[in-house]
Parts: structure tokens; sequence; C-alpha cells
């Protein structure tokens, strides 16, 4: 069997539906067997990030590792961005790179390189990769790559990559593909330690689950949402951790952190107990002062890996364990709780701090209105996919997603540009319209993947919050450089993307009128199986408010408190 028609049907049995690329000279075998094959898709991109951003949504979305291809040299080289967001947001994915042959490789020689596009994209990848591999012979093959699916799944998931060089590929290997074995079942953590950490959670006064992108990645949404419906705690989220609950839950109390929802600062900064899931407790979650985060209240950390409990917040109970099979065990033990003033408390935040009244001396259109009215009418859409900036923590803010939606974006990495990319791979293997929510900056980073949309016909309903600049780090040029807008705002522009989507094929259109938003919405669904694109017009001013006083703790929030340090992310 030759070697690229192996890895194919190694790829099926894995259950690989979808492999995205841009072709090259060292992927030709595995691009050629993998048609020939005919059981998965092939989706062609235009540039090799957006193949990694695709690979890592399709792994979020599914549970099962998005893979991407790239040929040698600058083709590895551009997914190295997307396999970050994959290791730093624990996506599972699967990134093949073609080598040059193994007689053209400089080995030990002391030069730059011998073949053409020759590079060691292995040991590059090394520092933001759970493994890394380049093959050495074809005996390799069938080994590395049952390994590599099993790392990418198990314990906290993560991206792995195999480098085969091009002779390699073309060899014969011996036997048909195996068909993967099941991976071992996680241990459960012990009964009476779940037990003890439930029973500080009844005691308290006021006490809070905090959850995150652990709990997507641990597959764990299911056992989260009846544990909390037994318990009847209020729960809290991370920017990573919005799609948990649906938006009418009665226990989902709204995002905490940096730019979270002021009402759940309120109640994060005021608990008395703090169930950690899921969550790693980074500065952007607690604020700077993690003295004040932990003063008065236990905080409880449960965590797959022992480093991320008790680092930057120390003083944590931990609880070494995979997410479900916690939540398993908590399950058979826990009880409801009865904390009526307690939610009384939060929902007089809520009413006091309503998150449309944030921006003071607003004039135009609200952004937080434009994402309660989006998602008011994009009931059909599997996925909410974020880029980064203003934009995005508008969207955790305010989007009010359903039971059965996904919000994806990439946290860790914070990369503008994953947006659309991403929102390919979710629409491919949901086969459901996603929505897509971008900033003018970060959409003009991969926006030549329109052509890829419109070449597939796929259901995307693209937002773009047009400010005209950077926004997020205009805003942070307003706090800390006097308002000196280099690079933001000055020698900074954008084009009209509804012009230009129209020039890709698609539907376009631009509202700049708050009163003209909800029929603009609505008009990005008249077909819901087509690509349209809504270009939003917003002042160049609106702020992300609110946002911790960086300094200060998590209830002291801008713009009614001032920071009193720099921040340094």
């Amino acid at each position: 069997m030759k070697a690229s028609d192996y890895i194919a049907e190694t790829l099926n049995n894995h259950g690989v539906r979808y492999v995205f690329e841009v072709s090259g000279g060292m992927i030709t075998h595995l691009l050629d067997s993998i048609n020939q094959q005919g059981k998965i898709r092939v989706v062609s991109v235009h540039h090799e990030q957006a193949a990694a951003f695709a690979a890592d949504a399709v792994g979020r979305m599914t549970g099962t590792p998005g893979v991407a291809m790239a040929t040698s040299g600058p083709g590895a080289i551009n997914l190295l961005t997307g396999i970050g967001s994959c290791h730093f947001d624990s996506a599972p994915a699967l990134f093949i790179t073609g080598q040059v042959n193994r007689d053209e490789q400089k080995g030990d020689r002391k030069i730059r390189q011998l073949g053409f596009q020759e590079t060691d994209i292995v040991t590059m990848a090394g520092p933001i990769i759970k493994a890394a591999w380049k093959l050495n012979s074809v005996e390799e093959l069938p080994g590395r790559l049952e390994q590599a699916f099993a790392t990418a799944v198990q314990g906290r998931p993560g991206p792995v990559l195999v480098d085969i060089p091009m002779d390699i590929q073309r060899m014969a290997v011996e036997g048909p593909a195996p068909i993967p074995e099941a991976l071992q079942a996680p241990q459960a953590p012990d009964l009476a330690v779940v037990r003890a950490a439930l029973e500080q959670l009844r005691a308290a006064r006021r006490p809070l689950i905090l959850v995150g992108g652990g709990i997507r990645s641990g597959l764990a949404t299911d056992l989260l949402r009846k544990l909390v419906s037994i318990l009847q705690v209020p729960v809290v989220h991370s920017l990573m951790g919005v799609d948990i609950l649906p938006h009418d839950e009665a226990l989902r109390v709204g995002m905490i952190g940096t730019y979270g929802n002021r009402w759940a600062n309120c109640a994060l900064g005021n608990t008395d107990c703090i169930l950690v899931l899921g969550s790693r407790l980074d500065v952007r979650q607690t604020g700077a002062d993690t003295d004040a985060f932990m003063a008065g209240r236990t905080v409880i950390h449960v965590d797959c890996e022992p480093g991320e409990i008790n680092n930057r917040v120390s003083g944590c109970t931990a609880i070494i364990s995979e997410l479900r099979p916690f939540l398993e065990t908590a399950m058979t033990v826990a009880a409801p709780q009865n904390h009526a003033a307690w939610f009384a408390e939060i929902a007089a935040w809520k009413e006091q701090w309503p998150d449309i009244n944030e921006q003071p001396g607003l004039t135009g259109i609200n952004p937080n209105v434009v994402m309660h009215t989006l998602s008011a009418h994009s009931a059909a859409a599997s996925a909410f996919v974020i880029d980064v900036g203003n934009h995005q923590m508008w969207a955790a803010q305010s989007l009010d997603l359903n039971a059965d939606q996904r919000f994806l974006t990439s946290g860790g990495m914070g990369s503008m540009g994953f947006a659309l990319p991403a929102a390919i791979g979710a629409a491919v293997c949901s086969g459901k319209p996603v929505v897509v929510v971008a900033g003018d900056g970060g959409f003009q980073c991969n926006l030549q993947e329109l052509q890829t949309v419109v070449r597939n016909k796929l259901p995307m309903k693209i937002v773009i919050i047009n400010n005209r600049c950077h926004g997020m780090v205009r805003q942070f040029q307003e706090s800390y450089f006097e308002g000196r807008y280099q690079s933001t705002l000055w020698g900074y522009d954008a084009p009209d993307f509804a012009a230009v989507a129209r020039a890709y094929g698609m539907h376009g259109l631009t509202v700049d009128k708050p009163e003209d938003v909800k029929a603009a919405v609505q008009s990005l669904w008249q077909d819901p199986t087509a690509p349209a694109l809504l270009q939003v017009m917003v002042d160049t001013s609106v702020n992300a408010y609110p946002k911790i006083a960086f300094g200060r703790p998590i209830t002291e929030m801008e713009p009614f408190a001032k920071p009193i340090a720099m921040e340094s992310t």
C-alpha cells in the first residue's frame, strides 16, 4: 500500500471528514491519495494560516482532531499561528507537512539549507505543540499516526504535527491501515475529595461556579449542565466559556474578567466560595490584584494539569482531574442548594448595570445592541465565530446563544484574522449556517478567504463592526499614551467591505443608523443558504466597556474607575 494512500485511509478510520490545505509540491502525493480515496473532503483555502484556523474550529466543534496540510518551507511556517491557537485554546488537531526528500536534507552539514524549501518545522513548532515528529523511515509511519491521534485528544487536547518527507510518502507500507482502538478512560477523582468540595460550596452564603473553555475541550458540557441544574448554584463564565450555558438559563450570570459584564464581576468579587472548572485563572479573569481576588473566599480549582493550579493565583484547593470524571463523580453526591438571597443580589447588580448602558455619551450605533439584535435573528446559526478586538468583547458580553449554538474565538493566542477561516471550518463540519463577527482591522488579515466561502457556497453570515481603526489598541493608547494613535488610527484605513463582498460575488450591504440595524440584520438571512456580509459603521471613539481598571480589584471597572498601573496584556 502506498504510504500516502495509507495516510488517507488512517485519517478516514479516525473519523476525519475534512482536510484543509493550500497545495504545494511536497503534499501532492497526499492530496492525490485523498482525492482518489473519495471519503474525505479536501477544502482548498488561500493561505495556510486559514487552513490551520479552519482545522482548529473543526477540532473544537466535533472533538475529533481537525486536519490541515501544508507543503515544506513557507507553507509549513504559515501554519504556526494556527498551531499556537490550537495549543493555547486546547483544540485537538493534526497538522501534516510535506518535507523534502531525505537525500535533499542538510542533516549535520553546517549549511542553512540543502533542498529547496527545506525547513525544520518540527523544531519551530516545538514550544506551541503537544508533539511534533519528522519521519525518518516509512516503518515509523503507522505508529506515529496512531500516536498523533491519541496525543491530540488525551488529557488536555491540543495540536500534533507529523512532518513527512516526500520520498517516504510514495513508498510502500505493509497491510491496510488499522482500525484505532478505544482510548482508555481517565481515572475518576477520589469520591471523598469531590464530596468535600461540594460541601464547601453548599456551606457558602455566596457560592459561584466559574466555567471556562476546558468544559468544551473536555467534552463535558452535557454533564456540567446537569450538575448545575441539580446544585442550583449561579454560574459565571470566562471568554472561552460563553457557550457553556444557554442565555435563557436562570443559573447563568454572565462573563467575568477584564471586559466582563459588570454584574458578573460584582458577583465574582463578592463570592465566598468558587468552584473553578475548565479555567486557568489568568490575568484577564482575575485582574492583576490576585491578593484581592483571593481575599475572603475559598477557591476550589479542578484541572487535569497540576501546573495550572496555584500558578499566579495561590492558595487554591487543588483537585487534579479531567472534567468528565470529576463531574460524573460529583453527580453521585450532588444535592440542591437554596441561595435565593444571593440570586437576588446578583439580579440587582444586573438591573443596575445593563450591558447596553456602558457607553456614556455614545453617538450612533451601540455595538452591544447590535449583538443582541444579531443573536435574536440568527437562531439558524450553528456557531458564532468571533475575531479579536473590541468587537470580540462586545460579542462576548451581549450575544444571546441558544443551547445548541457554539461560540468560537481565539483566546490564548488572540490572533486577528481567526474568525473568517475558523468559520469556514465550522460551516463545513456542521453543515449549517455560521455567523462571523469581525472588526475592520482583523478581517483584513484573512480577507482572501471570502473566495473560499463563495467557491464552496458556504452559508456564512459575516458582520464587520467597522470603527475605522484598530479599536482595542486605540483604547489602550487613549489610556496610556495621551491619545497618540500611531498605527491604530494614524496611518490606518480600511476598504468598503460591502463593496469587497460584492466583488467576490456575495450580497454586501452597510448600515450606519441605529434605527436601521434590525432590518439590516434581517437582510442577512433573506437566503439562509447563501453567504452575505453586513458592514456596521460605529463611532471611532466607542470603547469596550466595562473594563477592569488595571491594578484594581475586579469590581472596579472603567469608565467609572481609572487604572493605577499600565497593563501588560
